[in-house]
């Protein structure tokens, strides 16, 4: 039997999960509910699968590993293994599709609803008592906007774009999606360069990768391109918008409203410029849109199934 060793286990919330995808395996496992970066290789050291969510597997963790033969991911992003590292060592690694896009889809577009309702706010005055204190049956002090006939432009044509965009659709909205510079497209979707793009959408949402082409996608240039009653959901990576220059372009107003999952850096210990109260018409929620227990129970078997794969010989979802 192959021994196997589970890092970080508990940022998956296996507590109210079927596991027994898992332990029908024949590996030998090892849990770990959290694990520290400078654990990693202590902790892989003597097993040959490794499974992941946050923990990150270096070239330096690699070389030490002399029995590792797999890895696989708890996430889509692969961008805590060093692929190189893997590759040369003949380590196969794989990772987890698709298994969240109902639940991020229903995140997003909570948080649209949230933003063009003044949901928010709403709720707040209906307990303060402002409501008691109103001379009419209602309170109308915060902006209320229809989104029919509005324009949703999408970043990334993926399964939680084109999610994301039939939901657009039952709205009556009008969807595009993004071009990006540098960057050929099939003629499947209405593709309106960069530009553009941003000066047409009343609603602009993120669901792309990070990488070092889209770091920093949405900068202070972007945001004044933008109209001023657009907003900004961002649900895919944190480092896809320059924070300050959002802080800044709302509370001058230059946006009407930005809407987010994602930070640059999560837990964000070392502080965020966006995590200012003073800051008008911003939601952030900590990185919470996968999280529906369904999502998370199809992430275990898909995995599960990555491991299966791989023992037959027929490796999938592999990136390396």
């Amino acid at each position: 039997m192959m021994k196997g060793v589970i890092l970080d286990f508990d940022s998956v919330g296996p507590d109210d999960l079927d596991l027994s995808s898992l332990h029908e395996l024949p590996v030998d496992w090892t849990l770990h509910p959290h694990c520290l970066p400078s654990e990693v290789s202590q902790l892989i050291a003597d097993n040959e699968i490794a499974l992941i969510n946050k923990a990150p597997i270096l070239a330096q963790e690699i070389e030490a590993a002399t029995h590792l033969k797999f890895i696989s991911t708890f996430a889509t992003g692969t961008n805590i293994i060093d692929l190189e590292a893997a590759k040369k060592h003949g380590i196969v690694v794989s990772n987890a599709v698709g298994y969240g896009s109902g639940s991020v889809v229903q995140h997003v577009w909570c948080l649209i609803l949230a933003l063009t309702t003044s949901l928010d706010q709403y709720r707040q005055a209906a307990t303060d008592g402002r409501w008691e204190d109103s001379k009419f049956f209602c309170l109308m002090d915060f902006s209320v906007r229809e989104l029919h006939n509005k324009t949703i432009g999408i970043v990334g044509a993926g399964e939680l774009g084109t999610g994301v965009a039939k939901i657009a659709e039952a709205f009556g909205m009008k969807v595009i999606f993004a071009a990006l510079p540098g960057r050929s497209y099939s003629s499947q979707y209405d593709r309106v360069p960069w530009d553009e793009f941003l000066q047409t959408a009343d609603v602009v949402s993120l669901h792309c990768p990070l990488t070092a082409d889209t770091r920093n996608l949405i900068g202070a240039r972007h945001l004044q391109l933008m109209k001023k009653s657009s907003i900004l959901i961002n649900t895919a990576r944190g480092a896809l918008i320059n924070e300050q220059a959002l802080k800044d372009a709302l509370i001058s107003g230059q946006i009407a409203g930005a809407a987010l999952d994602v930070l640059s850096e999560e837990p964000p210990i070392n502080g965020n410029p966006l995590l200012d109260k003073r800051i008008p018409n911003l939601i952030i929620t900590p990185h919470s849109a996968w999280l529906a227990k369904e999502a998370r129970q199809r992430l275990v078997d898909q995995v599960a199934g990555n491991i299966q794969a791989w023992l037959l010989g027929e490796p999938r979802n592999q990136v390396c």
